[in-house]
């Protein structure tokens, strides 16, 4: 959606708050099992497009979008501390009305993660006498649970509120010319527009030394894109940043994973041979998780490959996995699918029953 278009959608919202139910949390579950908010894209549009066109007469409608990103932390399966969030919050406070101390305690208790990320200072907006003045004196069934909050919180001042917002407006521009380019990428992917993202990508990688910190943006960003054997180059490019034996580890297992991702088995075979040997270095490797992700990656590739390489990656797992100890129930789940792949019934068996084990064990630890 581009900015005009995202503007007259906006403009439909601020005409009729009768609409304002289309930008609500509604819990959806995807074709992949997992449960999604449906109307996540669309309250995020809304809001970028207020970021970039503010008005004194938009507080209601941020304030309702505001109120739907904090049920939607609360409710959403995988939670977190979001953009969206983040962002409709400091475009209430940039109002400073007092009473949305209220909204703003009720984004920061949403979930773990918005508890220890979201800014106190949200709650402080207005002026950290005139709120501490105005909860003091009201009757809000969350009053004295935000005092105690407050009370904790005396390193805020009015001067370090005032900075706050300055940050604020300087992380969240009203111009997107003066936007992270990183920031409109992951816009683009939450939108769905993969052709944008890449085009922004490209935009930003060109011309950019392939030091350490991009190299590293690329592969993540490449990743989410989908575009597998793009970021294993660039993860190969990182090889040489890898210093210690546990660095070259975890990027060797990186590269193996995105070469079998972009299903060039044969490189992620060597990547993985490569991945064994700077282990070999780490010390009580066996016991710590990148052991048990080496295990699982060997297991994945058994999975995805053919004949003599998917035999070679089976085998070697199943050997590594005898000197690996409380592997997950993710492994098994491959170790049994790979052994049936490659026609060995008995540690199919033998796999299945672990897995299954494994399960059990955790399904009684959570009805406890």
């Amino acid at each position: 959606m581009g900015r005009c278009d995202a503007g007259a959608v906006t403009d439909r919202y601020r005409e009729s708050p009768d609409l304002w139910a289309e930008l609500c949390y509604e819990k959806a579950t995807g074709d992949d099992g997992y449960d999604y908010d449906r109307n996540a894209v669309r309250r995020a549009q809304v809001l970028w497009s207020l970021q970039y066109d503010r008005r004194p007469q938009d507080l209601p409608l941020l304030r309702w979008l505001a109120r739907q990103e904090a049920v939607c932390r609360r409710e959403a399966p995988f939670q977190g501390l979001t953009d969206q969030i983040t962002l409709a919050g400091a475009l209430v406070a940039e109002h400073r009305q007092v009473e949305d101390v209220w909204l703003q305690w009720e984004i920061k208790r949403a979930n773990f993660d918005t508890w220890c990320g979201y800014d106190g200072e949200h709650l402080l907006a207005a002026g950290v006498r005139a709120t501490l003045d105005f909860v003091r004196e009201s009757g809000h069934p969350d009053r004295d649970e935000v005092l105690e909050y407050l009370a904790g919180r005396s390193d805020i001042s009015e001067e370090g509120v005032t900075e706050w917002a300055e940050r604020q407006r300087l992380t969240f521009p009203d111009d997107p010319a003066d936007e992270d380019p990183l920031t409109l990428i992951e816009r683009a992917q939450f939108a769905g527009d993969r052709p944008r993202a890449r085009e922004l990508l490209d935009q930003w990688a060109a011309g950019r030394t392939r030091d350490r910190d991009t190299l590293s943006t690329l592969r993540y960003e490449l990743t989410e894109l989908g575009a597998f054997a793009e970021a294993a180059a660039a993860q190969r490019d990182s090889l040489a940043f890898a210093e210690s034996a546990w660095d070259r580890a975890s990027a060797w297992h990186t590269l193996a994973e995105l070469e079998r991702q972009a299903d060039h088995h044969d490189a992620a075979w060597a990547a993985l041979s490569e991945c064994r040997r700077a282990l070999a270095d780490v010390s009580g490797w066996t016991e710590v998780g990148l052991g048990r992700m080496y295990v699982e990656e060997l297991l994945r590739l058994a999975v995805a490959a053919d004949g003599d390489l998917a035999a070679r990656a089976f085998t070697e797992a199943d050997r590594q996995a005898r000197d690996v100890p409380r592997l997950p129930l993710v492994v098994w789940q491959s170790a049994a699918e790979a052994a049936a792949k490659v026609g060995d019934q008995p540690r199919a068996e033998h796999y299945a029953r672990l897995r299954d084990e494994e399960r059990r064990r955790i399904d009684h630890e959570l009805s406890d």
